[in-house]
């Protein structure tokens, strides 16, 4: 498969079209999920909706710890692509892996062993309990696929390969959605099916791209490696862990804000769990392919960056705010106007309650896409010249926004305050990025000149 090399050509053309892949392989990784709650709430009920909803919110926070590691060690890859400072990348390879492993072993037993302690601070309803805990208790043992997944899948495209994750992505979704019908629909087993259709799906992407790599990847070369002495590095290690642990933890406390409102959301009850599950899984397909094109930017500034093409990393910055800015606001109107239609698709439309609550938080989320849009792309660059904790910064204060102001208003004015706190933490973290991104440019040129 060939590579893409970033540093070369058109800025906008070579973003996009590193971009499409990981963009329908971000959108398939979200159906995962989303056919366990499509499925569950038409052939389960309102309840295991519920209780599979709130899962993914926690799964998605323990998934970030690695997804964030696996993605910081991306960034470090592409720098060294750039620099095509190859026995480096190789350090970093063998390195990162191990260390990203033994983290997915420790958080997987600590996830087993805290699991009702979690489950308790979720605060969640006592009608639900078991079933999400039967869910969780499967569920969790998939944390070691999508590892294996998400390591190797930043590897490729860290030497521009966004097909490949795609390919194996695509054979994973495929296979969760037939596996979801088959063991609950037909079987009739549940939320348990649900779970295990997702563990085996995760299970055939992870280890088929990780024997990939292994096998084509030259740099994944164990002989050579050996030949010329590649091993674990000590002081690799803790420079790996000091970047790949900013961005791990960006990530997780990005998630660990929204387990934080999704028990807010709990403490509601049942019909708005129900709602939000749903209008999340929406929200978050209308604005995914924003993220992704975040990551492809973050990956195209990091070649960039270690190529030292400064004058290439800022026309791409321009064009990727301009790209991010016209599709969140095509995405906006889609979610705001047909907010109720979207909600009816997972949702029977007899649950009429439910779906006048989701569609409340789809059009207060969907009229405000340009500003996690324009958030992603800050993470992404700084994240690509070294400054990861800048990003880790930003999306604390648009997590501790959200979560002040939505535990603050809620009591008073109800779950429609939970919604609009969401953009204000975007908008807030936006300001700040911006300025940060222009001071750094300026203190950029006045080096230069000096």
């Amino acid at each position: 498969m060939k590579k893409r090399n970033l540093t070369k050509g058109n800025v906008t053309a070579v973003m996009l079209l590193f971009a499409v892949p990981m963009i329908l392989g971000n959108i398939m990784q979200q159906c995962y999920n989303l056919a366990d709650t499509w499925i569950v709430g038409r052939f389960v009920g309102a309840e295991a909706l519920a209780a599979v909803g709130s899962a993914y919110t926690l799964m998605t926070f323990l998934n970030s710890i690695l997804i964030g590691m696996c993605m910081g060690s991306g960034a470090l890859f592409s720098i060294c692509y750039g620099r095509r400072a190859l026995r480096k990348l190789k350090e970093y390879i063998v390195s990162s892996f191990v260390l990203i492993f033994s983290v997915t072993v420790i958080l997987t037993i600590v996830s087993y062993v805290c699991l009702d302690p979690i489950l308790t601070l979720m605060q969640i309803p006592a009608d639900i309990y078991g079933l999400m805990r039967s869910y969780m208790g499967l569920i969790l043992a998939g944390l070691i696929f999508v590892f294996l997944y998400n390591y190797f899948a930043f590897l490729l495209r860290s030497s521009g390969n966004s097909v490949i994750p795609l390919i194996f992505l695509g054979v994973g979704t495929a296979l969760n959605i037939g596996l979801d019908f088959f063991f609950v629909a037909k079987l009739g087993r549940g939320v348990k099916g649900a779970a295990e259709a997702t563990v085996l799906a995760q299970a055939a992407a992870g280890l088929g791209i990780a024997l990939y790599a292994l096998v084509k990847e030259p740099e994944l070369n164990m002989k050579k490696m050996k030949e010329e002495g590649i091993g674990i590095r000590a002081d690799l290690l803790k420079e790996i862990f000091s970047y790949s642990a900013s961005t791990g933890i960006q990530q997780s406390v990005m998630n660990f804000g929204i387990l934080m409102v999704q028990g807010l959301v709990n403490s509601f009850g049942t019909s708005v769990m129900a709602a939000f599950a749903a209008g999340v899984k929406i929200d978050t397909l209308a604005y995914m392919p924003a993220q992704e094109f975040g990551n492809a930017y973050s990956i195209f500034i990091s070649q960039n960056y270690g190529a030292d093409k400064k004058e290439r990393i800022r026309k791409g910055t321009k064009s990727a705010a301009v790209t991010v800015i016209m599709f969140c606001a095509a995405a906006s109107a889609a979610v705001f106007f047909g907010a109720e239609f979207l909600m009816g698709i997972f949702i029977d439309p007899q649950k009429t309650q439910i779906i006048q609550i989701g569609t409340g938080y789809l059009k207060t989320e969907g009229a405000c896409y340009c500003g996690i849009g324009i958030l992603f792309l800050l993470y992404g660059y700084f994240r690509a010249v070294e400054r990861p904790k800048v990003s880790l910064l930003l999306t604390i204060l648009s997590l501790g926004t959200r979560v002040v102001l939505a535990y603050a208003c809620a009591p008073l004015f109800g779950v429609g305050a939970i919604w609009t706190a969401i953009p204000i933490g975007w908008a807030m973290a936006d300001a700040s990025g911006i300025i940060l991104l222009r001071r750094g440019e300026r203190t950029n040129r006045m080096n230069e000149i000096m």
